[in-house]
C-alpha cells in the first residue's frame, strides 16, 4: 500500500490503532509546520515555553498519555545537527513535556550518525506493521504524508531507527 497525503488519515486515529509500539525518526534541523509558527515565534521572544504553549500542546500530549496507558510504547530519535539551531533549541526546551506524557526521547549528533543506512524522510512506525513517512520543503513546510506497509521499507526504517536509538542519549543526559 502506497498512500499520499490525501488518503492519510490524521495521525491520531493511526495512533488510536497503535497497539504495541509506536517510534518516531526526526531528521531535520528546523521545522516550518503550520501548526507550530506561532508556538516557535513566541519561544524566540520569550526565550521559554509558556503556559500557553503547553495548553497548545495539550492534545498532543493527552494523545499520548491516552496510548501509554494503553501499553503502546512511544520512542522519538532526534538526528541533530551540533551546535544545534535556533528550532532544534525550541525543541530541546519542550521536550520535558513530550517525556512527562510518556514518550521516550534520544539525541544523536548528526556527526555520530554519519555512517549510519537512514531513510530521506522522517516516519512514524507503527506496531511494526506501518510508515507514516513526513515529507517537508526546503523551508521545513509540511509536503504532506505517506502511508507505507511494504515488508522491506518497514524493515529499512525499523533498522534505521533501532541504530540511531542504539547511539542516541536519552535525553534527561542530553545537553545543547
Amino acid at each position: 500500500m502506497q498512500q499520499n497525503s490525501a488518503g492519510v488519515p490524521p495521525f491520531a486515529e493511526l495512533i488510536q490503532d497503535c497497539h504495541r509500539s509506536a517510534v518516531h525518526l526526526e531528521l531535520r534541523d528546523s521545522y516550518r509546520v503550520a501548526d507550530e509558527v506561532d508556538d516557535f515565534a513566541e519561544w524566540q521572544r520569550l526565550g521559554a515555553i509558556s503556559a500557553a504553549s503547553v495548553e497548545r500542546r495539550r492534545p498532543w500530549l493527552d494523545l499520548v498519555r491516552t496510548a501509554v496507558a494503553r501499553g503502546v510504547v512511544i520512542r522519538r530519535a532526534r538526528v541533530v545537527s551540533v551546535p544545534v539551531s535556533e528550532y532544534i533549541r525550541y525543541e530541546y526546551d519542550g521536550t520535558h513535556l513530550n517525556a512527562e506524557a510518556g514518550e521516550l526521547i534520544r539525541w544523536l549528533p548528526r556527526r555520530d550518525a554519519a555512517k549510519l543506512a537512514l531513510p530521506g524522510a522522517d516516519f512514524w512506525l507503527l506496531d511494526e506493521r506501518l510508515i507514516r513517512f513526513g515529507h517537508f520543503s526546503g523551508d521545513g513546510a509540511s509536503a504532506g504524508h505517506e502511508l507505507c506497509d511494504d515488508p522491506a521499507v518497514i524493515q529499512l526504517c525499523a533498522d534505521a531507527f533501532e541504530s540511531v536509538w542504539e547511539r542516541g542519549t536519552p535525553h534527561e543526559n542530553f545537553t545543547i
